[in-house]
């Protein structure tokens, strides 16, 4: 009795779930309520333990997050069918939590419409009609009959029949949702695969000859970090940048507008704050977009306005120093990445660029507004949760050959990375075995202070287990701090070492 009556708290909570997103993928497609729940968790969770996801999951952090919001619905579920087998308003009651605690979720996002509640509360309908038709087969045999086999036969084929029609429905609103799903990330790539980049007014000159492979990031290994679970799908035909807040001038300019205008192509770095020394999240891409320098003074930015918040599609804040933006840099509305339109994962069809800032301060994807206001009056998503308000990149480099505990053999080994500091530039990388003295590394060519540098060393290897560090000047001549600072709150600093063994 206990088992069915769980799998029917699974199964209804199931179909109420699938007929939300099936609802949802119909009217407000962002307002899922696994979403919608995924979301408020992200938001609520504290900061160290998201840097410890990133540090150890990667970009399969949101997957995991999603496997475990489905494993917690199905105990409450679970526990909600036996509850419900015993009083049934105790079933009904978990139902109505269901739904509720979906509606709130959603309609708590940043980006959240009148409409974003109605999924989950029509999921919570759902379901607790579902409960209550399963839980009713539990009881539907005779006090009499209920003493003999054939009737515990007929109860429980009852059961079977009614939980499989449910099963049958919710798998189809599940494929259902999933299919319209899939269909509107179809329509954003077609979207996406119509567009004719213009060639730049002001274009990057080729890269210096002499780079070792890799210099550029290819678009599909460039590194992904957001709260996004789902990727926004925009079609950018509809797509639309308004821009506001303490100008002069407030505007309102479409996807096409931005291509009518005179567009920059360079190349620049960019990487996460939550980046670990030595960590994955960097890498080089040639821009194409925008100078958002000379959009901002179009509108005639207000002289007391010191923030620009950017915002995302999805409610995301961004929030960058004004100054930062106007003080000659390259920022840009990028429309391109690699000499094709921004990849959906990258924040198609446009998203915001600043060299020298960390993303967190300066890199909004799917950015669909600009505020300017001060940093008194708004604190943007990272800055509520302790980051920084600013986030300047701080100097960096990693050993990237040989890997962490390579076997090696003696003699001639190339030691290389790159390393970086943006908006300063490079001047030195010196690499340092064991505790002997630093070797000065052979900087190769680089196209701007705003690109990272490779870097190389031959170093003369002995027999032995070996410690290899690596740090780097910049060309204010500021070297690299030793000491190891984590990532939050304004990114790591100490030197990245690699331990290898040569036979």
């Amino acid at each position: 009795m206990k088992l069915r009556a769980a799998l029917a708290g699974i199964l209804a909570a199931a179909a109420g779930i699938a007929t939300g997103e099936l609802f949802a993928a119909l009217v407000v497609p962002a307002a899922g309520p696994v979403v919608g729940v995924g979301g408020v968790i992200i938001d609520a969770t504290p900061t160290p333990v998201k840097e410890w996801a990133v540090r150890t999951f990667g970009t399969n952090d949101k997957p995991l997050l999603l496997t475990g919001i489905a494993a917690g619905l199905i105990v409450f579920a679970a526990v909600v069918g036996v509850l419900g087998a015993r009083r049934r308003v105790y079933g009904l009651a978990g139902a109505a939590v269901l739904g509720v605690a979906g509606a709130l979720a959603a309609a708590s996002r940043p980006a959240a419409g009148p409409l974003d509640g109605l999924p989950s509360l029509l999921g919570g309908l759902v379901a607790a009609g579902a409960l209550v038709l399963l839980l009713r087969t539990l009881s539907a045999a005779a006090p009499v009959a209920a003493a003999t086999g054939f009737a515990r036969l007929l109860d429980r084929r009852r059961f079977l029949g009614t939980a499989a029609v449910i099963a049958g429905g919710a798998a189809a609103a599940g494929g259902g949702a999933a299919a319209l799903h899939i269909a509107g990330r179809s329509a954003a790539d077609r979207s996406r695969e119509s567009i004719r980049l213009p060639a730049p007014a002001s274009a990057a000159p080729p890269l210096p000859g002499g780079l070792d492979e890799g210099f550029v990031t290819a678009n599909r290994d460039f590194y992904r970090v957001d709260t996004a679970l789902t990727v926004p799908r925009v079609d950018a035909g509809s797509w639309r940048l308004k821009i506001k807040g303490m100008v002069g001038r407030p505007v309102e300019l479409s996807f096409d507008d931005l291509l009518r205008r005179p567009l920059i192509e360079r190349d620049i770095t960019l990487n996460c704050v939550s980046n670990e020394v030595g960590g994955p999240y960097v890498g080089t891409a040639r821009w194409l977009g925008v100078h958002l320098a000379e959009l901002l003074r179009e509108v005639r930015p207000s002289p007391e306005a010191d923030q620009l918040v950017a915002r995302s599609v999805e409610g995301m804040t961004i929030g960058t120093p004004l100054s930062v933006v106007l003080d000659g840099r390259d920022a840009m509305l990028c429309v391109g990445m690699n000499g094709e339109p921004l990849p959906l994962d990258h924040g198609f069809p446009v998203r915001m660029l600043t060299p020298g800032l960390y993303g967190y301060a300066g890199a909004c994807k799917w950015v669909t507004e600009l505020e300017l206001t001060t940093f008194d009056a708004y604190d943007a998503y990272w800055v509520e949760r302790g980051w920084a308000a600013r986030g300047p990149v701080k100097t960096a480099s990693r050993i990237d050959r040989p890997l962490p505990f390579a076997r090696l053999s003696a003699g001639t080994v190339r030691v290389a990375g790159v390393a970086w500091a943006q908006g300063r530039g490079i001047a030195a990388v010196e690499v340092q075995a064991d505790d002997g003295p630093w070797q000065a590394a052979t900087l190769l060519p680089s196209p701007t202070n705003d690109t990272w540098v490779q870097w190389r060393l031959d170093w003369a290897a002995t027999r032995g287990s070996h410690l290899l560090k690596v740090r780097a000047t910049d060309k204010t001549g500021a070297v690299q701090p030793a000491e190891r600072v984590t990532p939050f709150p304004d990114g790591a600093t100490g030197w990245h070492s690699v331990t290898v063994t040569v036979q």
